[in-house]
């Protein structure tokens, strides 16, 4: 008899903030981040044959998929070192496994195109450098839809589910509290209170967890955590290819910035 591949759990992380592995401060202040990325190579059943990154720093109007085979560098953040808008992660794309990605969205009736010229956004590359340093694994992103309808995001996820039995490593790259202005302490009952939700949120049972995750503007302080919610949609599509499976929080912090509490999930 054929011998099963094992199934890769899927993540949704909370990346910090610009190029952080890079700066010295920024690293200190998210030393329990890195602990935690760093860890997730350790947690795999196997080393991946890809991974797939869905960053809170891409949308487009259908589900992308990136398909280069040497993608390049996105810089997309403001007001940091220059040396930081010369910073390479050299990680090969998975042009192969990204036609099968695009094959399996088309299947689920989800708009879908194949972008040969993206290059890896911060929410990739920052994270990637810490999982993955030495940049031997290859890596590949997944757009969000402008619409961040939760509902089409985890059909997303569902679709993509089979990716985990075929070697690849699914990541959702955002962060459960995003306002950038709104650091400092008056962040910190928002940011611990939506987190408590949302902690409480992963403990349901999975249709209940969905439903939860379907209606998320009612949790408290919602909008104030994420006036825009594109980095909390990469959640949803981690979860949905992994709807049924138990969440385990893997990252916790309670005062970043000054007041932010976040973390991050594993899946399976």
């Amino acid at each position: 008899m054929p011998v099963s591949k094992p199934r890769m759990p899927t993540y949704f992380i909370s990346h910090g903030g610009g190029p952080w592995p890079w700066l010295p401060n920024m690293r200190a202040m998210l030393k329990n981040l890195e602990v935690s990325l760093a860890r997730m190579a350790s947690e795999l059943p196997e080393r991946p044959k890809a991974i797939l990154m869905f960053s809170g720093h891409w949308e487009e109007e259908a589900f992308a998929v990136m398909t280069s085979a040497r993608p390049g560098m996105v810089y997309d953040y403001s007001g940091f070192p220059p040396e930081t808008y010369q910073i390479s992660y050299p990680a090969p794309g998975a042009p192969e496994i990204a036609a099968r990605t695009a094959d399996l969205i088309a299947a689920a009736g989800l708009p879908v195109r194949l972008d040969a010229k993206r290059g890896f956004d911060h929410g990739t590359f920052a994270p990637a450098v810490v999982i993955y340093p030495e940049a031997d694994v290859p890596v590949y992103q997944v757009s969000m839809m402008h619409d961040y309808d939760p509902g089409r995001h985890f059909a997303l996820g569902r679709a993509l589910a089979p990716l985990r039995d075929e070697g690849v490593l699914i990541v959702g790259s955002g962060l459960s509290y995003h306002n950038l202005r709104l650091f400092g302490p008056g962040a910190k009952v928002p940011s611990a209170a939506f987190d408590a939700w949302l902690d409480q949120t992963m403990a349901l049972p999975a249709s209940e967890r969905t439903q939860a995750l379907m209606d998320w503007e009612t949790a408290p302080y919602a909008r104030t955590c994420h006036a825009s919610e594109d980095h909390f949609v990469p959640l949803f599509t981690a979860l949905g290819a992994a709807e049924a499976e138990e969440a385990v929080r893997v990252y916790h912090d309670t005062d970043l910035f000054g007041g932010v509490t976040a973390s991050s999930y594993r899946f399976g």
